[in-house]
């Protein structure tokens, strides 16, 4: 009987023995093997990357070429604006005609702005395009400060300019010296005209000699010597002179010297000129 079942229970295979930790014993995946792929494949990504970009930054000009060829039109119209005393609007707006027709994307507006700012008058230029066919140029014309030597005009920044129209810039200082010191000269004049407007006076003019030497015009037609030395020191001393002794009488100075040292010396106008013509 026991042999009998012994025999029976063969008929169910034992399961073979698994070793301890071990999930298969059959061969393994490689499990790095997708990256490695990639890895061996950057290189030639990166060659292929490199080659896009520089197709696609050669393309970008001619891209951007025919884009604009395709949206550019001719300049139909030029707004100008600005305040015209010395120069005509007129003659400006001519000048700028020339570029009507041209292109409007190719037109170097540098250009524009350097052959108006060859005008006398024109002191900055600013230009810009209005799509789709139109310039808007605003002009900044000089404003004139003094006459300067030769009937040229002395702006207010201080730049010698000579318009063909120069008695436009109406009733002006008269100031004069040598070109290179023309700042100085301003800054001289600007002081004592300040000076004397305190004092009731009017400024007419200011000269400086080469040699150094200044001289003073008031409005009432009275010359101020000044020389070179102690300017500043030698104009107070006129103001207070003038002051005490001379505004009763000041339609009859023709010209003060105030180079002493302790006073000035007084020219006074021929006796007919002072008095004037009777009635």
């Amino acid at each position: 009987m026991l042999e009998t079942l012994l025999i029976r229970s063969r008929a169910i295979p034992s399961e073979p023995p698994r070793r301890r930790g071990a999930t298969s014993l059959g061969p393994e995946k490689d499990r790095f093997g997708v990256l490695k792929a990639v890895l061996a494949a950057v290189p030639w990504l990166q060659a292929g990357m490199g080659i896009a970009i520089l197709l696609a930054a050669g393309l970008m000009p001619w891209a951007a070429g025919k884009v604009l060829g395709a949206m550019d039109q001719q300049i139909l119209a030029i707004d100008m604006n600005g305040e015209f005393v010395g120069d005509s609007r007129v003659a400006i707006e001519r000048q700028a005609g020339n570029w009507i027709g041209k292109s409007f994307f190719s037109t170097d507006l540098s250009d524009i702005k350097a052959d108006l700012e060859k005008r006398p008058w024109v002191e900055t230029v600013a230009v810009r395009r209005v799509w789709p066919d139109r310039l808007e140029i605003n002009i900044r014309e000089k404003k004139p400060l003094a006459y300067w030597n030769d009937g040229r005009l002395v702006s207010r920044t201080g730049e010698l300019f000579m318009p063909p129209n120069p008695e436009v810039a109406g009733r002006l200082p008269q100031l004069s010296g040598p070109d290179e010191r023309v700042r100085d000269v301003i800054s001289m004049a600007r002081t004592m005209s300040d000076k004397l407007v305190e004092h009731g006076l009017g400024f007419s003019g200011l000269a400086l000699e080469r040699r150094g030497a200044w001289t003073l015009r008031l409005s009432n037609g009275i010359e101020v010597v000044l020389g070179r030395d102690q300017v500043a020191k030698r104009f107070e001393r006129f103001i207070t002179v003038y002051e005490n002794r001379l505004v009763s009488r000041s339609d009859e100075v023709s010209r003060v010297d105030a180079r002493y040292t302790n006073g000035v010396a007084v020219q006074w106008k021929p006796a007919q000129a002072a008095s004037g013509p009777k009635t």
